[in-house]
């Protein structure tokens, strides 16, 4: 602006021969004074993200920036406020996972601690029930262990599938005789039906196909009734495939439908599993392309995938 009147000035003194000294010291002055006051806005948003983001640099994800203005300063600001919000996010869920799995882990190595310490104390004798014991936390261990290794995989893409066509019927069934023992050995005694027609093939990888059914075959048996009937059905729909797994309990609540395929949640039940097969779930049906839900009435778990 300094140049520019300088130029406007020089310009005028040529043409005119003279210019009024207080008239062009005042102009001067307020040009000076007006550019001030117009960068000091201008700035404003990005000294407000300069200061938000050293805050950042130390964990403090709530400052946000004000975007007063439509422009490109304005829409950075916006950008600059929408990914303090992811992050913030981000590091809220971090601090949710690993005081999950803190918990988690906590329960069966206390368990273990403790039929241990019996043990060597000689207060209890090393029986078949007392080894029985300390085999089941430490299997549940180290299924908590396998189930995050799998999740982190997962959700770093470190999981490649194996698509291929898949015939349903041989895959459901076999899902449905490890289903049988599992629910032998919890003496559940589930009863099980299958409805897959013969020729329906959808492209997928087999084992990870596999671990989906058999985690909600596992669940069907563990909240359903003892003695229940857990339903496996597929059908085709337009150029999707279908798979249902239905049990005959109450179901989910309506308003935990839409977190229960998050980490550690089990759907308002605190016993079971581990609270991250569905979780993995989840992230298997979408790397197919496909989709997971809780469908009506709450006890039915639906997957959608693409078809040929």
């Amino acid at each position: 602006m300094v140049g520019s009147g300088a130029v406007a000035f020089g310009f005028f003194a040529v043409r005119i021969g003279w210019l009024p000294p207080r008239t062009t010291i005042a102009a001067t002055l307020s040009a000076l004074a007006l550019s001030q006051i117009l960068a000091h806005g201008m700035t404003r948003p990005l000294r407000e993200m300069t200061a938000a983001a050293k805050h950042m640099a130390h964990g403090d994800y709530s400052r946000r920036v004000r975007a007063t203005s439509r422009d490109e300063v304005g829409q950075l600001a916006e950008a600059f406020n929408q990914m303090a919000a992811d992050l913030a996010a981000a590091d809220q869920q971090r601090r949710d996972f690993i005081a999950n799995v803190s918990h988690e882990l906590r329960t069966p190595v206390t368990a273990l601690g403790a039929v241990l310490e019996n043990l060597v104390d000689g207060v209890a004798e090393p029986d078949p029930a007392t080894l029985r014991t300390a085999l089941a936390q430490t299997e549940r261990l180290s299924l908590l262990v396998s189930e995050l290794l799998a999740l982190s995989s997962i959700e770093a893409g470190a999981v490649r599938l194996d698509i291929e066509p898949v015939p349903l019927a041989p895959l459901v069934k076999e899902v449905v005789a490890e289903a049988e023992v599992i629910a032998a050995a919890l003496d559940r005694d589930a009863r099980f039906t299958v409805d897959v027609p013969a020729h329906l093939t959808v492209p997928a990888d087999r084992a990870r196909l596999h671990q989906v059914l058999i985690n909600l075959c596992d669940n069907a048996i563990r909240h359903g009734p003892v003695g229940g009937e857990v339903r496996a059905r597929a059908r085709a729909v337009r150029d999707t495939c279908v798979l249902e797994v239905h049990d005959d309990g109450p179901g989910i609540p309506a308003p935990e439908r839409s977190r229960i395929f998050e980490r550690f949640t089990r759907g308002g039940t605190t016993g079971g599993g581990t609270g991250l097969g569905l979780a993995i779930a989840r992230w298997i049906v979408e790397l197919h392309g496909g989709s997971i839900t809780v469908a009506d009435p709450g006890s039915r778990i639906r997957i959608t995938l693409p078809g040929h």
